[in-house]
């Protein structure tokens, strides 16, 4: 049953083009599955790091893009060799439930808020989230949340405590959850002239962005960090072990830190390889 569910999952992500551009040339060739966020793999990251990767090792990689949260129960049901994602907090209880045996840092950059250019709730230019979130509320600006429990959704939310602010009685028309990616998001927002929070790599990468521009950035609060976890074998016996644990130390290595380095947009980098910090 579980092999029968991977080799399905393989399906849906080549169907779903959320794949690496690399494509197999013998059927004897290694792949993995690696269960990641939306802004991996909407930002054109993967589509940079795995043909190097590939073209270095022979290992293929089938990315399946979900929300942090979705990523985290993909792996947890066998269905990944690799999570690679972007909240702590869940990533720590993944690997104290016995998915994997340690989390590693990779890289950050960090989340802002996106808005209308015309700017209704009055807070283009602030540095300061929690009061930019509580203008957003007073003045009912209408506002895009993901609402997928992904790293961006759960920081979102977290985010919104720290305004003080309690969405189970404050939301109403204004604010409006759409369960999809950042790309979906960032569309829908466009489309709505209305304010969303985005991690900045994918912002960067966005061409459909219409009125929008980022409106709040550089609070200390908006950091982003990004972490790395190979799957348990003790778990799921028929993880690719080796396989993934060569596409971790790979992502972790100086080459690999580098490769993430390099990766820009319009002269703009969009993260930061931290591989050498093991607290973040």
């Amino acid at each position: 049953m579980i092999a029968t569910s991977r080799r399905h999952l393989l399906a849906v992500a080549v169907a779903l083009a959320v794949t690496s551009p690399i494509a197999a040339t013998a059927e004897d060739k290694t792949t993995i599955v690696v269960a990641s966020t939306t802004s991996t793999q909407d930002s054109g990251l993967f589509g940079h790091l795995l043909p190097l990767f590939t073209a270095k090792t022979g290992i293929e990689v089938k990315v399946v893009a979900q929300g942090t949260g979705q990523a985290l129960d993909t792996a947890r049901r066998g269905d990944a060799d690799v999570v690679f994602v972007h909240a702590r907090a869940a990533e720590e209880k993944f690997v104290a439930e016995g998915f994997a045996e340690t989390r590693r840092p990779v890289m950050y950059n960090d989340f802002v808020l996106i808005g209308p250019k015309s700017d209704p709730a009055g807070i283009k230019g602030s540095a300061d989230i929690a009061a930019s979130l509580k203008a957003i509320r007073e003045k009912a600006a209408p506002f895009v949340s993901r609402g997928d429990r992904s790293g961006t959704h759960q920081a979102e939310l977290a985010l919104w405590k720290t305004a003080g602010i309690d969405l189970e009685t404050a939301k109403g028309d204004w604010y409006r959850e759409i369960g999809q990616g950042m790309g979906a998001a960032l569309n829908t927002a466009s489309a709505m002239n209305a304010y969303v929070l985005s991690d900045r790599g994918t912002w960067i990468g966005f061409k459909n962005r219409g009125d929008l521009d980022i409106a709040v950035a550089g609070d200390k609060r908006l950091f982003n960090q990004y972490g790395i976890m190979a799957v348990s074998p003790a778990k799921h016996p028929h993880v690719e072990a080796a396989a993934a644990k060569t596409f971790v130390d790979w992502v972790l290595s100086r080459e690999g830190q580098a490769a993430i380095a390099s990766y820009k947009i319009d002269g703009q980098q969009l993260f930061f390889p931290n591989a050498d910090q093991p607290g973040a």
